[in-house]
């Protein structure tokens, strides 16, 4: 399984959550000027250094607080003893179910593939924060493994991350399917590795001309029927 936006989402946009932090300290800032400055310093760093600079020497941490104090500083706010404890509150926050929340039919659909006896396990392009996070929102016992983009080194859609997993489940390509939100790193890896592939896809988004329709999920709930056809 895939996490975010398969599993969980964020409670509220991020620039919100920034925007009560600065407002905690006294600081009023624009959540649309927080969410702008957040994305384009989020890519910044994502191509400086992938993956949470796992092959740079840094840590998930380190890499986080930094992509915040930068997001706050490209929003005016330059006070870098507020910038660092903004920073270090928010990285641990969002470890916490307050700032996530569990997807419609996510709780049932992984409690029905446990009953059939489904083997299961996370592959994710997250940090080291995750095990938290699903223990908070209550979801990690549906799993025998959580494999993070930062643990293995590797980021989907490298199929690496994908090879990683299927050792640790134990079971070969052909007999798993990877469920998740995006057609490239999820769908389109998943299938590069011989594994079976369903694509989280909401009514109203594109639809993707490689995807078959039967591997199409409109909800979490239609996957046991697809799996069973």
């Amino acid at each position: 399984w895939d996490v975010k936006d398969t599993l969980l989402r964020l409670w509220k946009p991020l620039g919100e959550s920034y925007a009560a932090e600065a407002r905690a300290h006294g600081l009023r800032v624009q959540p649309e000027a927080l969410t702008r400055a957040f994305r384009e310093v989020y890519g910044a760093q994502s191509q400086r250094f992938p993956n949470y600079g796992r092959g740079q020497g840094l840590s998930s941490r380190h890499w986080w607080v930094d992509v915040v104090k930068q997001s706050f500083r490209l929003a005016g706010v330059h006070e870098d003893r507020v910038l660092t404890l903004m920073a270090e509150n928010l990285y641990r926050d969002f470890c916490s179910a307050c700032n996530w929340e569990v997807l419609p039919g996510a709780s049932e659909t992984l409690t029905q593939c446990c009953q059939r006896g489904f083997r299961m396990g996370v592959i994710s392009n997250f940090d080291n924060r995750l095990e938290n996070i699903l223990s908070q929102c209550n979801l990690r016992h549906h799993f025998e493994f959580v494999l993070t983009s930062e643990d293995a080194g590797f980021a989907k859609p490298d199929r690496k991350i994908f090879e990683q997993a299927l050792r640790l489940s134990g079971v070969p390509a052909e007999q798993a399917a990877h469920i998740g939100d995006d057609y490239a790193r999820d769908y389109r890896a998943a299938r590069a590795v011989g594994m079976h592939g369903f694509l989280l896809q909401a009514a109203g988004q594109g639809k993707e001309l490689e995807v078959p329709p039967e591997h199409i999920l409109p909800t979490l709930s239609h996957l046991l029927a697809l799996i069973e056809k």
